[in-house]
């Protein structure tokens, strides 16, 4: 039976994303280091349709703002051109509960960056996170991510 129960989650995941998105999430150990960027490599094989970038945030009640602020880096890794922007995201609404979805103390927030993004070529891109917080050690995210989907016309 907790074999069953275990499957379950996955099949869920993979019944829950369409063959046009790709989710890709790291956890973050216990704090998450100013020093620690969070690195995510896509292949992109279609770059003539365009493409929503969303970032994933699950955070926990260890958290201790309403928003988080990330230095993004896009990199080309044919040709190493580096696209870099700063950003800032709302988590909670201002009597502290937290906007996400999800049970318990864990609460998952999609965040757009780029809608309808059509990328140069085809090949292997990186973004990575860097959390840009007042903590050296952000405590209270649990695990990061990017999902990429196909931008419907």
């Amino acid at each position: 039976m907790r074999k069953i129960l275990g499957l379950l989650p996955l099949i869920l995941f993979f019944s829950c994303t369409s063959s046009g998105e790709n989710i890709i999430m790291n956890s973050v150990d216990n704090k998450w280091n100013k020093k620690s960027e969070q690195k995510f490599n896509l292949e992109i094989s279609d770059p003539q349709n365009p493409k929503n970038i969303i970032f994933v945030v699950r955070n926990n009640d260890d958290y201790p703002y309403s928003n988080i602020r990330f230095i993004v880096n896009l990199t080309n890794l044919q040709n190493k051109k580096k696209e870099t922007d700063t950003l800032n995201y709302i988590l909670a609404k201002p009597n502290g509960e937290w906007l996400g979805t999800g049970f318990g103390d864990t609460k998952e927030t999609l965040f757009q960056y780029k809608l309808n993004y059509k990328f140069p070529g085809k090949g292997t891109y990186e973004i990575g996170l860097i959390q840009a917080m007042r903590n050296d050690a952000l405590p209270g995210i649990e695990d990061i991510g990017v999902k990429i989907e196909t931008a419907k016309p």
